[in-house]
């Protein structure tokens, strides 16, 4: 399957913060919105970088409590796993793998316009066993033949 196909299923955007917001501001985010990943982007688009719930995490083991206000610039990702809509999942499960990373921003060209999560990927494979186990029953079985 390739990423396009993903992020079309699960809709294309992606939720972006500006540098200066406080790593508080950005976890309120991330409750408000049920997620655990934004870009990071200055006012023109362009990505700077991302912010993830391990990302906080982090801040906070080194920075104690004051982590919370500082900006997220400070405890951004700079080093940005992506991939493009073309790419197959394999490629994208080798990233995540490689890079330790639970999200791959998705770029056209250079435009982010999603993020596959390993939710995403995990539900992509469960649905894809479920489709081979009732294939092979229904071999089995000789059932919804045509």
């Amino acid at each position: 399957m390739f990423v396009g196909e993903i992020v079309r299923n699960k809709g294309v955007g992606v939720i972006a913060v500006t540098p200066d917001r406080t790593m508080v501001e950005a976890l309120q985010l991330f409750r408000d919105r049920n997620i655990g990943f934004v870009i990071v982007s200055d006012g023109t688009g362009e990505c700077l970088g991302t912010l993830s719930e391990r990302d906080c995490c982090n801040a906070l083991a080194e920075f104690g409590p004051e982590a919370a206000l500082m900006p997220i610039a400070d405890v951004m990702n700079r080093s940005v796993a992506t991939c493009s809509t073309e790419d197959l999942l394999p490629f994208v499960m080798a990233i995540m793998t490689q890079r330790r990373t639970r999200h791959v921003l998705v770029m056209d060209g250079d435009s982010a316009i999603g993020v596959v999560s390993i939710g995403d990927v995990v539900k992509h494979r469960l649905d894809e066993a479920l489709r081979t186990e009732q294939y092979l029953q229904d071999y089995i079985c000789g059932t919804n033949y045509r």
